[in-house]
């Protein structure tokens, strides 16, 4: 059976990362964008993130620019707007599709795993957000307009 942990990706540095490095913790996974509406919810991540890494937290962002075109930087000009505006520290990632035939292999993963509203698997916009548990398996999936304070108490319950 697949789980989170069966992937590799490259972080933001463009450098391989086996996600199996988190096995046993509980991960957010998020498809992010610098300039959309729903960028703001960087600081909610962030706070989240620093709540509860040390009770087995990770926060995974995943930039995306398939979204309005809401992510057009590069891999440093994002790093750079998350360290600067919203002083992030949870792992960041190369930029990505979520959606059609170049979508990440990861990401075909979480949208099988827990499909959208109605059984759809399409990611509808930036900051969709997966709940995966400490066994790599996937939990929860979250609309962007769930901000990370609301699913906060879902969270807590899987740590």
């Amino acid at each position: 059976m697949t789980t989170l942990y069966d992937f590799t990706v490259d972080d933001i540095q463009g450098e391989p990362i086996s996600l199996d490095r988190y096995r046993g913790k509980v991960v957010l996974v998020v498809n992010t964008a610098s300039k959309c509406g729903f960028t703001p919810q960087y600081k909610g991540l962030e706070s989240l993130y620093r709540k509860y890494r040390d009770r087995g937290l990770e926060v995974l962002g995943f930039p995306c620019n398939q979204f309005g075109a809401q992510e057009p930087g590069s891999e440093q000009e994002i790093a750079t707007f998350c360290e600067t505006n919203y002083d992030v520290t949870f792992p960041m990632f190369a930029k990505i599709d979520v959606n059609g035939n170049a979508a990440a292999p990861v990401y075909r993963f979480l949208k099988q795993e827990k499909p959208g509203l109605l059984g759809t698997q399409a990611i509808k916009w930036n900051f969709t957000k997966f709940l995966v548990g400490r066994d790599g398996n996937v939990v929860a999936r979250y609309a962007p307009n769930d901000t990370p304070e609301s699913i906060e108490p879902e969270i807590a319950k899987e740590l």
